[in-house]
């Protein structure tokens, strides 16, 4: 997929916030800091179209991006910080939740995961989640050039160990640098597969 065009829509706190549904859409969602504004930005070619923060956690909206005027790409905000309080992690499960089970026109959420370190909590608690309300789904590792292979190749193993526990079959997955560009062609074209089907 050529991208031509990459422009932000709007920010949204609810998802009777959100753009009209009539493109398919494309969410990226994680832990703060597992580096999505680096990923949407890598992804798209734009390269200041995400906002990118050194301080975790600052995603706090929906953002709705329009790609080659076809199709929706949604930054949705972190979660797992440390210093978030307990009323806006609730508050950010709620508006998360919602736009997940409710959005007609959501195709995948790309869920992305910090290759550097071991399997977290929150990732396998909201995949779970994800598993139970059948949304479907793609595991995204980032940062695969900032750890050495054979750490690289324990921490992905662990993490699929873990999700078999409670998931069949496991979800597609992608491996990306956004430093190095690697794994955008792969996403690209799942995304497009997605959308001609």
């Amino acid at each position: 997929m050529n991208i031509s065009s990459a422009l932000f829509l709007k920010s949204s706190t609810k998802l009777a916030q959100c753009p009209p549904d009539k493109f398919p859409e494309f969410a990226f969602a994680g832990r703060s800091n597992t580096g999505k504004s680096s990923l949407i930005n890598m992804l798209t070619g734009f390269g200041s179209l995400a906002k990118i923060s050194s301080t975790p956690g600052k995603t706090q909206l929906i953002n709705h991006f329009i790609i080659n005027d076809t199709w929706y790409l949604v930054d949705l905000p972190g979660y797992g910080y440390a210093r978030v309080s307990q009323s806006s992690r609730a508050e950010w499960e709620k508006m998360v939740q919602e736009y997940l089970k409710n959005r007609p026109s959501l195709y995948n959420i790309f869920l992305l995961i910090d290759a550097c370190i071991p399997p977290q909590k929150s990732d396998l608690e909201f995949l779970k989640w994800i598993g139970k309300n059948e949304i479907p789904v793609s595991i995204v590792f980032t940062k695969i050039d900032r750890v050495k292979k054979n750490e690289l190749a324990k921490n992905i193993a662990a993490f699929k160990k873990e999700l078999l526990l409670y998931w069949d079959d496991l979800p597609p997955m992608f491996y990306t640098s956004s430093k190095k560009r690697e794994g955008r062609e792969e996403i690209l074209k799942y995304i497009e597969t997605s959308i001609n089907n």
